[in-house]
């Protein structure tokens, strides 16, 4: 039975449910929703609509399940289709990664929503002084964030044993970073290898890359 995944051209979440469905080798329906910078996601899909109150991608759909929310899309896959497995079977690992997916979505990326502005219509001088102020603290935190990351990654190939949905947050709340004009990752070497690492996998380039496809249409000056 198809799996189907409704998506956004630029959605993390939705973007991150695409990765890990590419990593578990499945097979799936993608229907990318209209959205531009200028109107947001309009119009609303009436499917997402019916299937989520937030009225949000990612929604999946498998056989008589409809769900929502890209963390619980992960807790089902692994549980669903549990090979390859992309949560630690230790349960303290395991947890650990589940902190650390929650550290992208939930303390990194409000760090990255300051600089949103960099791929939005441009407001009034006065507003858009204000989006400058804010995004310049919002880069501050995100090297706090940086540096914290590195600390945790170390020498280690990944974030929490091996490849898991925790480097999959992760790397996805970094990815909006880099395309945003954010801190570059230079100044922490085992982050960037970590992140090119990452970035290498096949599920996830093929996203990324689709992604950064997507966003030159939409966002066509951060690319100038």
């Amino acid at each position: 039975m198809t799996i189907t995944l409704y998506s956004g051209p630029i959605s993390m979440f939705a973007r991150k449910a695409e990765i890990a469905l590419g990593e578990k080798g499945l097979e799936f329906e993608r229907i990318m929703v209209p959205f531009t910078q200028a109107a947001g996601y309009s119009p609303k899909d009436p499917n997402v609509l019916a299937a989520n109150p937030k009225a949000q991608v990612p929604v999946l759909v498998d056989g008589d399940l409809t769900m929502f929310d890209s963390t619980l899309i992960f807790e089902y896959l692994d549980e669903t289709y549990p090979v390859p497995a992309l949560w630690p079977k230790d349960p303290k690992e395991r947890a650990r990664g589940r902190m650390l997916e929650l550290f992208a979505d939930e303390i990194l990326l409000p760090a990255v929503r300051p600089i949103m502005h960099r791929s939005v219509p441009p407001t009034s001088a006065e507003a858009r002084a204000k989006e400058e102020e804010a995004g310049k603290r919002g880069e501050l935190v995100l090297l706090e964030h940086y540096q914290a990351l590195e600390n945790r990654i170390g020498d280690s190939e990944y974030l929490v044993g091996d490849f898991s949905y925790a480097d999959i947050g992760t790397f996805m709340a970094l990815i909006f970073a880099q395309r945003l004009k954010g801190p570059r990752l230079d100044g922490h070497p085992k982050l960037a290898a970590w992140y090119a690492r990452v970035g290498a996998r096949p599920a996830v380039k093929k996203v990324a890359d689709d992604l950064i496809a997507s966003d030159r249409v939409l966002s066509p000056t951060l690319y100038q």
